[in-house]
């Protein structure tokens, strides 16, 4: 018979382990979490990028990347506190075929920040000039998320230089107030970051939204308060970097990669509806006559009612309706918001089909 003895060494090996195959697993998805940016790194050193600006006759100042070649103008214009780095894990794929510029928008960056700029009309006709200006050729234009919204002004003022548009999951119509309140990018993203602006300020941003964003008060709230301490602490801890977080995925932290450079003014111009500059979606899809295709992240409604996606099928569906049959639409299987880092497939396809 197994002596009690034996069975008990045989039961510590397995604890040990199975502890050492904890400990190891946390210490990967830890360093995996913390270094989630260095990818991103590598595909620019790899695509050949290039950080240039570009000052405009007013003085304005538009901060961009580029991946220099022969082949046609592709523009990208990033989201809501994003940066142009946003592109970089398609940029080796897409520079295959295309010549890249990709900017910060006004309020990001190293672009201007100064809050007269944040209009969709303002930004959108100086990138217009940027096209002429700085890349004078051909050029389609792909935006993400409100870059999407600023790209289809370009598709419908730009003139002869603009070939082609791709919309990256635009907030069509609820961001000029259809439902604006109840959305999920008022409540995440816009109404924590005016509360923000009108407080003490006595946390970091970083830390502030954690305590209360609104996927966070839906799906984790017990776990918030702590979360946003520690960030508090990072903050303090790190003056002028950007707040990490290793035990959580860093797909729910890695905005805060551009936070810092990010001016809280842009989002209030989106808090009160301002940005539109009383210009309508209707007649900015309208007057799209290039060719397009509109990428939508699957719906998704939360059973608070809530819908968890930037535009229901229903709006992109009417969104196609207003430009045309030169407009096709693709849905993606998920309702991940940011599809060129999620589908880069899928996405990069898209962007090879407007050639």
């Amino acid at each position: 018979m197994i002596s009690m003895i034996t069975v008990m060494k045989v039961i510590g090996i397995v604890l040990v382990v199975v502890v050492v195959l904890t400990v190891t697993a946390v210490c990967v998805f830890w360093h995996k979490n913390i270094h989630w940016y260095d990818p991103y790194k590598k595909a620019l050193d790899k695509a050949g990028a290039i950080e240039r600006q570009a000052t405009l006759p007013f003085g304005n100042v538009i901060h961009y990347g580029e991946v220099p070649n022969d082949k046609p103008a592709l523009l990208l214009i990033h989201g809501q506190m994003g940066s142009w780095k946003d592109y970089a894990l398609v940029m080796p794929a897409l520079s295959r075929h295309w010549h890249i510029y990709a900017v910060d928008v006004y309020g990001h960056g190293r672009s201007t920040h100064d809050e007269n700029l944040y209009y969709i009309d303002t930004n959108g006709d100086d990138l217009i000039w940027f096209i002429d200006h700085v890349i004078g050729a051909a050029t389609v234009v792909s935006g993400h998320s409100n870059g999407a919204l600023t790209a289809a002004y370009i598709a419908a003022h730009g003139g002869d230089h603009i070939s082609g548009v791709l919309l990256e999951d635009p907030p069509v119509f609820s961001t000029q107030g259809e439902g604006w309140e109840e959305s999920f990018a008022y409540l995440d993203t816009y109404k924590p970051l005016h509360d923000y602006v009108q407080s003490d300020r006595s946390e970091c941003w970083e830390a502030y939204y954690l305590r209360h964003c609104y996927w966070g008060q839906l799906f984790m709230k017990r776990a918030m308060d702590p979360i946003a301490d520690y960030a508090e602490r990072y903050h303090k801890a790190h003056p002028g970097e950007a707040v990490k977080i290793g035990f959580l995925p860093s797909s729910i932290w890695s905005v805060f990669e551009y936070a810092k450079d990010y001016d809280p003014a842009y989002g209030e111009h989106f808090y009160d509806l301002s940005w539109n500059h009383g210009i309508a979606h209707e007649k900015i899809l309208s007057d799209i006559s290039v060719p397009c295709v509109y990428i939508h992240a699957r719906e998704t409604l939360h059973d608070s009612g809530t819908l968890l996606c930037a535009a229901s099928r229903e709006q992109a569906e009417r969104a196609v309706s207003y430009i045309g049959s030169n407009c096709r639409l693709i849905e993606t299987p998920t309702s991940d918001h940011m599809i060129h880092t999620v589908h880069r497939q899928l996405y990069i396809e898209t962007v090879n089909s407007l050639l």
